[in-house]
């Protein structure tokens, strides 16, 4: 049995992310990072996107970045904001796992490990035994005084709303130079708008000729893949008129938009903890996962730091996700039009307090002066309604890995 201090289950966005914070946050616990070996275990490329003021931790991995962003309407009318001093950043998940590679290439202590772990236990000394079979079906056994856990949960925790954002996104070029590479579209609602819930564009301009176009949807299921490229073959041709295109490369998934209480600590477990989205890192509103994530990762490391047990904070503060249940609530039962709320928001809403809001980083009053640019009447008879819901449990899924875009 191979001894490490600290065990992390999964190379994605938190995994990486918290084992970059460990090796370089002057700790220097021994660390040992497991992934599945490459087959269906293993996520494929993704696309993570946040916001961030001034120059980045992971900036040398980040495809693009945007101080404009852009909502559209329904009818094509369209908010502009210059959200400077902060930037909008897209990084793909091949390039992020290079440049965490590139940093943390011959440190002491840190090991990398390919193999699919089975459980995850508690020993007797209060430290934890992870059990994994590698890629020739050898058993691994590593013993761990901490365990963080970010693989997607089999099942969802009871919920009173459960809305999916399901999407499929095309690298796209094209023949003429269609695209404004300063100007990021958030959310363009010109999409053929679904009977429940709601669906927007998303586009994500590299150059003139290329953008990351995507079919977002919010709703009770997924579409069929062929439902998704006609949506995206209508948008890409009838809405933002680009002729001819060229995929490049695809990416598609599902995040749960949920007001579930995700918890940190793995029952019966007190050295084994989840991180990620399986920790509720997803900002249950709008699905941004990856500036989360970074909180939640140097919170860890400064705790390891400084001796603490490393309980992994909420990523999100109370209130926050109280306003999200009510969104999802009012979403869900169609008490509020979702296009026109979300555009509403960007058109009356100052960008930067916008931006905080998103984040869960805004103040009190702040959440009152975004409050009062929503339907105040329907929002309010949601939120009096929410206590008396029961919580339901969903069936068994495994979830897709949350990426952090606007969709997600």
């Amino acid at each position: 049995m191979v001894d490490a201090d600290i065990v992390v289950v999964g190379a994605g966005a938190a995994g990486l992310s918290l084992t970059h914070r460990l090796a370089t946050h002057g700790a220097h616990p021994s660390v040992v990072l497991i992934d599945p070996p490459p087959g269906p275990l293993r996520p494929p490329q993704r696309t993570w996107c946040f916001w961030e003021t001034g120059p980045g931790r992971y900036d040398a991995a980040a495809t693009a970045s945007w101080e404009w962003l852009r909502v559209r309407g329904r009818d094509g009318a369209e908010v502009l904001r210059h959200i400077a001093p902060a930037r909008y950043k897209m990084i793909r998940s091949d390039d992020f796992e290079a440049l965490v590679d590139r940093d943390l290439k011959d440190r002491p202590g840190l090991r990398r490990l390919e193999a699919t772990v089975g459980a995850v236990t508690a020993l007797p000394d209060g430290t934890a035994r992870v059990t994994a079979e590698d890629a020739a079906g050898r058993r691994v056994e590593l013993r761990a005084r901490w365990v963080f856990d970010s693989r997607p949960l089999r099942r969802l925790p009871p919920a009173r709303s459960l809305l999916l954002q399901h999407f499929r996104g095309w690298f796209v070029r094209t023949e003429r130079p269609v695209f404004d590479p300063a100007v990021a579209d958030l959310m363009d609602f010109r999409t053929r708008q679904p009977e429940h819930g709601l669906s927007f564009g998303y586009v994500l301009p590299t150059g003139r000729h290329t953008a990351l176009v995507e079919y977002t949807g919010f709703g009770a299921a997924p579409l069929p893949s062929e439902a998704y490229e006609r949506e995206l073959e209508d948008y890409t041709r009838r809405v933002l008129r680009t002729g001819a295109v060229q995929v490049l490369s695809t990416e598609q998934g599902v995040i749960p938009m949920t007001d579930a209480v995700f918890d940190r600590r793995v029952p019966g477990l007190a050295s084994v903890f989840r991180v990620g989205g399986a920790g509720g890192a997803t900002r249950a509103s709008t699905g941004y996962t990856f500036a989360a994530v970074q909180r939640q990762s140097d919170a860890i490391a400064r705790a390891v730091r400084a001796g603490r047990r490393p309980v992994p904070p909420r990523a999100h503060p109370t209130r926050a996700r109280l306003m999200d249940a009510v969104l999802l609530r009012a979403l869900d039962t169609g008490r509020v039009d979702g296009p026109d709320l979300f555009f509403r928001l960007f058109e009356r809403v100052p960008a930067g307090r916008l931006l905080r809001f998103l984040d869960g980083r805004s103040r009190w009053y702040e959440d009152l002066a975004v409050g009062v640019r929503t339907p105040v009447l329907p929002m309010l008879r949601t939120a009096a309604e929410l206590p008396r819901l029961p919580r339901r449990t969903r069936p068994d899924r495994r979830e897709s890995p949350p990426r952090d875009t606007t969709g997600e």
